[in-house]
């Protein structure tokens, strides 16, 4: 089974850091190697937060805001190249943005090459293109390595009907439709990225990416996390 697993930069630094957190790294490393010695083919799509903070930038324009957290995903995927294959894993990055020795440009036959001999796949600069968000990054590199899940690890564990932080009555989700998610305003992906899945036929699973274990859970099938599926 092929999957995307979204990652967001603060997966890396922890909740309000910044840089590299050690043990969540190895965290990470621990999740993702699990899945691959169960035989799941794994890409990654992962932020920038932990780099550079959009209030940060703030104050530019638009597109070169954007042009900035591209590279930051960049910079992360090479550090997560090299912790991976230091954990004795393979991994591979792709991108369209950048001409660097560690990253090669996006081809299918370089992706199903890659998934044959159990690398992950690890997808940098987002869509290429500013305006869109990791969220439809992850969506269009599920197509192109032929996966229908996307996993968004995140630090709840499901899809709620209002924000369970500021909200002890809130209710959690198991199962939802895209059309269902959108009319309730739910904010688990942006537009782009649920009509994307909708057109692709694509499911997506939201879990508490650091409660261990719960990502293997999660491509088992067991019910963890609340699942988004194409209406």
């Amino acid at each position: 089974m092929r999957v995307l697993v979204k990652l967001s930069g603060e997966a890396l630094s922890g909740e309000g850091g910044r840089g590299f957190d050690p043990e969540r790294v190895d965290y990470i490393v621990k999740e993702i190697k699990s899945a691959i010695e169960e035989g799941f083919k794994i890409g990654i799509v992962v932020g920038a937060g932990n780099l550079f903070r959009g209030v940060e930038l703030k104050n530019l324009t638009m597109t070169r805001a954007d042009q900035i957290g591209l590279l930051g995903t960049v910079m992360n995927s090479v550090y997560l190249k090299d912790i991976f294959e230091r954990s004795g894993l393979k991994a591979r990055i792709y991108s369209q943005i950048v001409n660097l020795p560690d990253v090669e440009r996006v081809n299918y036959d370089s992706i199903e090459s890659a998934l044959r001999e159990n690398s992950i796949l690890i997808f940098a600069g987002g869509t290429s293109n500013p305006f869109f968000t990791t969220d439809t990054a992850a969506v269009l590199r599920a197509q192109e390595m032929k996966a229908k899940l996307v996993v968004k690890a995140t630090k709840v564990d499901g899809v709620y009907d209002k924000d369970p932080k500021k909200f002890p009555d809130a209710k959690k989700i198991p199962h939802l439709t895209f059309s269902e998610a959108m009319k309730m305003g739910l904010k688990v992906m942006d537009a782009e990225a649920f009509a994307l899945c909708k057109k692709l036929g694509i499911t997506v699973k939201v879990i508490n990416f650091f409660e261990p274990g719960t990502l293997l859970k999660a491509l088992k099938g067991e019910d963890v996390g609340s699942t988004v599926v194409p209406d």
